[in-house]
């Protein structure tokens, strides 16, 4: 254990941003899972509306340095293009039949 002052205070501002790090995670792993289970399920219109949360939040965690701006980007990215195909596939068979 630390015993220099400044020592421990490293180690609590660790803690803590390894919480908040966690915590952010946490939150990007949930509103993607919800927004693929919304795809799944079809509901297009709610998925359309949790597509725009997924942005907001990989923007805030590359904001706050939880993930790069550019790993946020290609995430968005394919998230939306996973949209837009099932969305088209979807739209391409009810044409059809």
């Amino acid at each position: 254990m630390a015993n220099i002052q400044s020592a421990k205070k490293s180690i609590r501002q660790t803690k803590k941003r390894t919480l908040d790090n966690y915590r952010m995670r946490r939150r990007m792993r949930r509103t993607v899972r919800l927004f693929e289970d919304l795809l799944e399920k079809g509901d297009f219109d709610k998925a359309k509306e949790q597509l725009s949360r997924v942005s907001k939040v990989y923007d805030k965690a590359a904001k706050k340095g939880v993930i790069k701006k550019n790993t946020a980007s290609r995430k968005k990215s394919r998230l939306a293009k996973m949209y837009n195909i099932t969305t088209a596939n979807v739209k391409t068979a009810e044409r059809s039949s």
